[in-house]
């Protein structure tokens, strides 16, 4: 990987880029404790997500859903296939291919997704204001507060 800058960063910048990734991972760790204290794992939080969040105006392929999540496509299977076990999604077959498998979120699914994403959205607006003022530092090499 080529280099960014042609200086090395100053102990600011280290500090801002500490501070950004540890916020990153805090809040993926909190993300991941609520979906585990809603009963579901982080990995069918991501595939609830990735599911409902897909655009196109049709239901996501295992295919763009292993995209979404940055999985191969068996891996995505095998969690499809654990998640409609637990009642979470199902799979259908493409009314205009049938080869094509597509993935749609359950009742459950969706009402578990929906209750997740508004605690989610509840706590980027909490954390959003200091992320936004790193990555400002981050872009523009300013100290922040």
């Amino acid at each position: 990987m080529a280099p960014l800058t042609t200086s090395e960063p100053s102990d600011a910048e280290y500090r801002r880029l500490l501070e950004f990734r540890t916020g990153l991972r805090r809040f993926l760790r909190w993300s991941e404790e609520a979906a585990t204290a809603l009963g579901v794992t982080p990995a069918h939080h991501q595939l609830l997500l990735a599911v409902r969040g897909h655009g196109g105006g049709k239901d996501p392929t295992i295919g763009e859903v292993a995209d979404h999540l940055l999985l191969r496509h068996h891996s995505t299977v095998e969690l499809v296939d654990r998640a409609t076990g637990a009642g979470l999604v199902e799979r259908s077959v493409d009314p205009d291919d049938a080869r094509v498998v597509r993935v749609r979120l359950t009742p459950a699914g969706a009402s578990m997704l929906a209750a997740l994403s508004e605690a989610h959205l509840q706590e980027l607006d909490r954390l959003v204001p200091r992320m936004a003022q790193l990555w400002e530092g981050l872009k523009s090499g300013a100290p922040t507060a």
